[in-house]
């Protein structure tokens, strides 16, 4: 069975004192994890500054990311959430506690994570997790054992 997010890739409970911190530390899990270089986490950043806070999907949920690149090694996701919500700027969805990042190597090539990632979210126990959750172990049983991988 495979994995949507890794363990390494998880961290509960993060102090940020606003969205572009929030953004850089879900990127600097996937840094760490050397599925993207370090400019892609800028990438993200300047992304919201261009077109606004579009990556706040749902109330209290951002899925940051950047355009496919030369930057991206790997696809991969992953998730912080946050000991005080942020706002993005995201007039119905504002504040976020739960901050995704993910990173695709080409376009498409990340739809089927998005897919699998948009119905775990679905779920109100999935979300009650990671909303209150104050362990990583917790945060991956949940996301790895509702999903259902090869």
């Amino acid at each position: 069975m495979s994995q949507l997010i890794k363990m390494q890739n998880i961290q509960v409970q993060q102090e940020v004192a606003n969205w572009e911190e929030a953004i850089r530390k879900a990127g600097q899990l996937l840094l760490a994890n050397k599925s993207i270089g370090s400019d892609y986490i800028e990438d993200m950043v300047n992304a919201i500054h261009e077109l606004g806070p579009y990556i706040v999907i749902a109330p209290h949920i951002a899925l940051a990311h950047a355009r496919p690149s030369d930057k991206v090694k790997r696809n991969d996701i992953s998730v912080i959430t946050l000991k005080q919500p942020v706002a993005f700027g995201s007039e119905h969805n504002d504040p976020v506690n739960i901050v995704f990042a993910f990173c695709a190597t080409e376009s498409g090539g990340h739809l089927e994570q998005l897919t699998n990632l948009a119905s775990l979210l679905d779920k109100d126990t999935v979300l009650s997790v990671l909303n209150n959750s104050n362990s990583n172990e917790e945060v991956f049983q949940i996301l790895n054992n509702e999903f259902k991988g090869e």
